[in-house]
């Protein structure tokens, strides 16, 4: 049998990512990206065979320290390590290797940086357009039926907490009008049911009594453009950030801003972590705590406001 070579070992792991994993493509490209760096960094070429066990711990730190050098952030050398530490333990249950070069190796701390959030009086702002309703019998108006269908989008995502990939990703079967929530698909294909309000509804049916005009009976898609195909991520992301500048916010919104946000309101009006996990479909609950260090910093600054005896300019 001829030996396996770097490139065969490498397309066995991508394939287990999509596959087993059922990773999405913007991920496994992550990973792509992270082992091309590792490769770079131990000067192989794909197509040569290599022994896995010949990779010391070393080398491993050599390339932190070299990566660290270019300008990576610590951030993205936690990331760096959890993926080679992921393909080092997929040739360890495969036989391709007996040990993890990767495992406890630390990268660099990373400076902690809060979420960027918009307070409520900035989501009114962005979303106070009332004054956009269907009109049915004059249908030209394709600026007017875009901003229909941009408020009901950015309405769902403040009120669902969505990514930018779940969003996009909505079919008209996913919204549950009876239970008012709709089914959302997140990371690995996990699945949460997550309930909407009446402002959402709304937005919602005005966008529905558009769309039927401009989609094709076959496309399932919630959100479509105005020639009736699904709507893209960067689409999402140019629209989104328009409707903050046409409402005259001074600040760059996106997508993860509003799921930041709606995360930062719940919690600092329920004070319910868990809740707040299950409904953004976080697998860790201390990935969810980022948002207690925004609650904090709110309190702060109700404080600093209000006592008498705090330090105020």
């Amino acid at each position: 049998m001829p030996a396996e070579t770097l490139k065969y070992d490498l397309d066995r792991f991508y394939s287990y990512l999509e596959s087993e994993r059922r990773y999405s493509p913007h991920t496994v490209s992550a990973y792509r990206r992270d082992i091309k760096h590792l490769l770079h960094c131990l000067e192989c070429d794909e197509a040569k065979v290599i022994n896995w066990d010949d990779i010391s711990q070393a080398d491993i730190r050599k390339c932190v320290a070299k990566l660290h050098r270019q300008g990576l952030s610590g951030k993205s050398l936690q990331r760096w390590l959890s993926t080679i530490r992921s393909l080092f333990n997929f040739f360890c249950r495969f036989h391709r290797a007996t040990h993890n070069p990767a495992i406890g190796i630390p990268a660099p701390k990373a400076a902690k940086r809060l979420p960027k959030t918009l307070n409520v009086d900035e989501i009114s702002q962005l979303l106070n357009v009332d004054s956009f309703k269907p009109n049915l019998k004059d249908n030209d108006s394709g600026n007017n039926d875009l901003t229909i269908r941009d408020v009901a989008l950015i309405e769902l995502i403040y009120a669902c907490g969505l990514r930018l990939s779940e969003v996009s990703g909505l079919n008209l079967a996913d919204v549950d009008w009876q239970q008012q929530t709709i089914r959302v698909t997140g990371k690995g294909q996990k699945q949460r049911q997550i309930p909407f309000g009446c402002k959402a509804k709304q937005a919602i049916n005005n966008w529905l009594q558009i769309r039927k005009l401009l989609a094709n009976e076959s496309e399932q898609a919630l959100f479509v453009s105005l020639r009736g195909s699904r709507l893209s991520n960067s689409s999402i992301q140019k629209r989104l950030k328009k409707m903050a500048l046409t409402q005259g916010l001074n600040t760059n919104v996106y997508p993860h801003m509003l799921r930041h946000s709606f995360a930062s309101h719940i919690l600092e009006s329920s004070k319910d972590l868990r809740a707040v996990q299950e409904l953004l479909g976080h697998a860790n609950l201390s990935t969810t705590q980022i948002y207690t260090h925004l609650d904090f910093q709110h309190l702060a600054g109700v404080y600093d406001s209000a006592h008498p005896r705090a330090r105020k300019k």
